[in-house]
């Protein structure tokens, strides 16, 4: 057995804004919408995101997710350019001694996503 992916599911109470947040501010695409289901599918090159209500089986509030997503670039600059000033910053863009240059910031649902780049050390 070999595992060949990994798709988060992030839970919304928002579909609609979080695909738009997605599509509109970070640049992906939507694969699939189904407003029936509560459901969407989302990509970025080669990175899928799912998005979707919770079903009833699933005590769902509000974004709790303990960890960030993280996303690898080849130049986080142009992220940060382009996100600084429309959306909700957890840390600004910065060199760190682990050899990352990276900055965070918030969806719209709370969610904590990272982008970085490597830097020569």
């Amino acid at each position: 057995m070999q595992l060949t992916k990994l798709t988060p599911m992030l839970y919304t109470n928002d579909l609609q804004g979080t695909v738009d947040f997605y599509t509109q501010t970070l640049g992906f695409t939507c694969k699939s919408f189904s407003k029936e289901w509560g459901w969407a599918s989302l990509t970025f090159g080669v990175i899928d995101i799912m998005v979707s209500i919770p079903n009833e089986h699933i005590p769902f509030d509000k974004a709790n997710f303990t960890g960030s997503f993280y996303f690898l670039t080849n130049n986080a600059d142009i992220f940060w350019e382009q996100l600084k000033d429309i959306t909700s910053i957890c840390y600004p863009i910065e060199d760190f001694e682990y050899g990352m240059r990276e900055f965070a910031i918030y969806d719209n649902n709370g969610y904590l996503l990272q982008f970085g780049h490597e830097i020569a050390s």
